[in-house]
């Protein structure tokens, strides 16, 4: 049986392309799940948003008001500012968590 180099074509093409996808794939999740190393920088990553976490959290517990973000829930802002989502349900009457907008100010203290 004498193979043609054309009939081998056909089939490295198909196996090179199945190689690229699942090498494709591995990239791409390693970079969403936030693997390690140069390319997804997880520990660098991960260290610098645990340093800002911890910082905005003294701030955040001295101050009267906050400021509402793009994004924010209840359960956020409470755990930012060191509160209970029922402790500042107390503190601004009236608050409606499904309607927080960006700007708005909530009172963190009496």
């Amino acid at each position: 049986m004498n193979a043609q180099p054309g009939s081998r074509m056909r089939l490295l093409a198909p196996a090179a392309l199945i190689v690229f996808a699942v090498l494709l794939l591995a990239v791409v999740t390693g970079s969403v799940v936030g693997g390690s190393g140069p390319s997804g920088g997880g520990d660098a990553e991960q260290a610098g948003a645990e340093r800002e976490a911890g910082s905005e959290r003294p701030r955040a517990r001295g101050r009267a008001t906050y400021k509402v973000r793009a994004g924010d829930t209840l359960g956020s802002i409470a755990e930012r500012t060191g509160r209970t989502p029922e402790q500042l349900q107390e503190l601004n009457p009236g608050l409606d968590a499904q309607t927080l907008q960006p700007g708005q100010k909530l009172k963190l203290r009496e």
